[in-house]
């Protein structure tokens, strides 16, 4: 094995945390780039069907348990604790807590996924009971079941990946965890174009393709772990001091990191028994929804955790507050415009990227309602994001459960309100209040969480936030403006060709980027105001 790879610093600069963002950013926005490309071959050759109804379901179960089991919730608690026996520990002392880590979590895995693929029937019954319920079209949930069986293994792979991807980021390997998704979408790809047409049935060899995609994924971390010294064989240390701290503070982070997802999963269980469609519908607004999401609010996270962690593993108080301070405004600055542009082009970006084949002009509006109801809370979800490692780093994971089960019950609350009555009364499009109530909840989870930090003190009322909030709300409403006045309806952009859409929305968008940043500049904002100030200092 190679030796140590040398120690990240403890302090880092605005311009360190926004060069290892845009590492992360560029990964991610490569796998996203590829994610709508896949996505826009699942709408040409399956549409808004009941086999993309049954395979989302199938593919959004183990990535739930995935963020329940590790990957979420093992980020949280692993890389605090990995990053303090890095700063105060031996090497091997180090190594051994990754050999028993490994082992511990990939035996509790390997069980557990077996255990998922027996009981795949129930599984299906308790997310999509819809699926069995129905009459006409019952064979959504045979094939539901089937697919399950075969994409429920990706969670045991995709979960020993986070384990490495944890690892890595500690020690500022951010591109190679960052670029494994695109390996996922590439495979899946392959498998929806040119595997699927193999199949008797083509919806299971989507299926085939998410479980073959986890192995790769897996597979491609070796390399760069034995590069770094931390390729070492899985040992049980159930009884390790090290694993059992990673695990108590894995049980509270189970939920305070699957909040988001669970709100997806009860969504999903509704909308089954809704018209045909609303899945799909609401599965291809929040990909979209989900892109600047990534983008921005996961890859800052992913960056700030382990600095963090490495800040409070050495008692530097002022350091740490200056980086949530930054990493809050940064992500505010970026997720307002995004969000903006997320309502008011839903329905172009939607004609543009997935309009044709077995995708219609009304699969078009009903995911545009859904795109504009989830667009509009992108900056509180973009922020719960930047928030929580607050709490982790810290080795808090109780608050942001606690925050969390609260938002989770206003979630269920307003699907209840909202939902309920819109599709009892017959309205158009009840499936969109369930994005419009997943939208409400990120906003009581932003607020409570910064509340949080407030109260204990690790972050301070930072002087001019109210002013940059102005700003920023300023030169947002001068963008949403110029937008509305310049985007052609819809019926144009569904009567163009592919290639005159792409033109359009490339140009409305770039001449939207200017004009946000211009106004920003107009209204005093300048590039000097994003430099982190020195430990102690106000940000």
């Amino acid at each position: 094995m190679s030796g140590s790879p040398p120690q990240p610093p403890t302090h880092v600069s605005g311009r360190h945390l926004l060069r290892s963002t845009t590492t992360v950013g560029a990964m991610t926005l490569l796998s996203r780039l590829l994610g709508l490309v896949r996505d826009m071959v699942y709408a040409r050759f399956f549409g808004a069907s009941p086999v993309m109804d049954a395979f989302f379901v199938a593919f959004k179960i183990p990535n739930i348990f995935r963020r329940w089991s590790a990957e979420g919730a093992f980020s949280q608690a692993f890389v605090p604790v990995f990053a303090d026996y890095d700063q105060n520990r031996r090497r091997e002392e180090v190594r051994v807590l990754v050999e028993r880590v490994t082992g511990t979590l990939g035996a509790a895995l390997l069980v557990f996924t077996a255990v998922g693929i027996l009981a795949a029937p129930l599984l299906i019954l308790l997310f999509a009971p819809g699926f069995a319920a129905e009459a006409a079209d019952g064979d959504r949930f045979t094939l539901a079941v089937g697919m399950l069986r075969l994409t429920f293994p990706y969670l045991f792979f995709i979960s020993l990946a986070a384990v490495a991807g944890g690892i890595l980021n500690t020690y500022h390997r951010f591109g190679v965890p960052a670029f494994s998704p695109v390996l996922l979408n590439v495979i899946m790809i392959v498998f929806a174009a040119f595997v699927a047409p193999y199949y008797h049935r083509p919806g299971m060899a989507l299926a085939a393709g998410v479980f073959a995609a986890g192995l790769v994924q897996l597979a491609f971390m070796f390399p760069f772990l034995r590069r770094i010294g931390m390729l070492s064989r899985p040992r049980w240390g159930w009884t390790d001091p090290g694993v059992r701290q990673i695990l108590r503070l894995m049980v509270p982070a189970v939920f305070g990191s699957s909040v988001a997802q669970v709100s997806i999963l009860l969504d999903s269980l509704i909308a089954s028994f809704l018209v045909t469609g609303s899945i799909s519908w609401l599965y291809y607004a929040d990909r979209l929804m989900e892109f600047p999401l990534g983008i921005f609010g996961i890859a800052l996270a992913t960056v700030i955790l382990p600095n963090l962690s490495r800040q409070h593993a050495s008692a530097s108080r002022g350091q740490f507050a200056a980086t949530l301070d930054w990493s809050i405004r940064f992500v505010i600055l970026i997720s307002a415009p995004a969000s903006v542009g997320l309502v008011v082009l839903a329905g172009p970006v939607l004609a543009t990227i997935f309009y044709g084949g077995e995708f219609t002009a009304t699969d078009v509006d009903m995911a545009g309602i859904s795109l504009m109801a989830y667009g509009g809370g992108l900056v509180a979800l973009t922020l719960v994001k930047v928030l929580a490692p607050g709490y982790f780093a810290r080795q808090d994971t109780k608050t942001p459960v606690r925050v969390g089960l609260v938002a989770l019950g206003c979630n269920m609350a307003f699907n209840v309100a909202v939902v309920v009555p819109w599709a009892l009364a017959g309205l158009p499009a009840p499936h969109a209040g369930l994005a419009l109530s997943t939208s409400l909840s990120g906003f009581i989870n932003a607020g409570l969480l910064w509340r949080g930090l407030h109260r204990d003190g690790v972050l301070s009322r930072a002087d001019g936030l109210p002013l940059f909030l102005l700003r920023v709300a300023v030169a947002c409403g001068v963008m949403a403006m110029l937008l509305v006045t310049v985007t052609p309806p819809l019926p144009r952009w569904l009567e163009a060709g592919l290639a005159t859409r792409c033109l359009w929305l490339a140009g409305i968008i770039g001449v939207a980027i200017l004009a946000y940043f211009a106004a920003l500049y107009a209204v005093g904002l300048r590039p000097r105001e994003f430099r982190m100030k020195s430990p102690g200092s106000p940000v």
